[in-house]
């Protein structure tokens, strides 16, 4: 699992946004929730629950495999 200062990343978030050259507002407007909210998903300080992982997989145009970090991913470069 890769791993962010002692933080476990669980979560490709901000890595789709900023491939898409999205804000995490525009993701808070459209999934009607507030930017504190996505700003930790992205920062893997707390999770999206499941439903809400494919809430953004669909507002993203990815599948839900594409938020994920695969065990044993590095991102670390």
């Amino acid at each position: 699992m890769a791993f962010i200062g002692n933080m476990q990343r669980y979560n490709r978030i901000k890595e789709v946004l900023d491939e898409k050259g999205i804000k995490y507002k525009w993701l808070a407007e459209k999934l009607d929730t507030s930017p504190q909210t996505v700003s930790r998903w992205c920062l893997n300080r707390m999770q999206p629950r499941v439903e809400m992982l494919y809430r953004i997989a669909g507002v993203l145009g990815v599948g839900v495999c594409a938020l994920l970090v695969e065990e044993g991913e590095d991102h670390s470069g």
